[in-house]
């Protein structure tokens, strides 16, 4: 945790979150064997409709956290990502969180997935899907 991330309290300012998620949500679709910058390349982009935060520790000064990152829900023009904060010393949950998104052309209109992105996505919803019973634990990403 950089000190410029923090507040007077030595706490994360809480729209830090959202920035990390961003960069799960990124490293996982490069796991997933692609780049979003690949995806706007080829017309597709993916806006924000809704974003959500539970905070239930605080991440401090020089805390190392790791973002767990997983695809929760898919469907041909619609993305639920869910985000878990980890403090990477004791394993704790510092927060929670998902972000929404709809899949859009460069015009900003609704449209779908296509070709290897549908394949990979849907393969990533299907392994969290499989992991129902277990812990559902994301995918470190950052």
């Amino acid at each position: 945790m950089r000190y410029a991330e923090t507040d007077q309290m030595a706490v994360v300012y809480h729209s830090n979150y959202i920035v990390w998620f961003e960069v799960g949500r990124v490293e996982l679709l490069r796991q997933l064997g692609f780049s979003y910058q690949e995806m706007e390349d080829e017309g597709l982009v993916l806006p924000v409709v809704e974003v959500k935060c539970r905070f239930k520790h605080p991440a401090r000064y020089d805390d190392e956290l790791t973002i767990r990152t997983r695809l929760a829900q898919m469907r041909a023009s619609f993305l639920r990502f869910h985000y878990e904060v980890v403090r990477k010393s004791d394993g704790r949950l510092l927060a929670e969180g998902e972000s929404v998104h709809v899949v859009a052309g460069r015009d900003m209109k609704r449209t779908h997935l296509t070709g290897r992105y549908r394949e990979a996505l849907h393969a990533a919803a299907e392994s969290t899907h499989t992991a129902a019973g277990s812990n559902r634990r994301g995918r470190d990403t950052a």
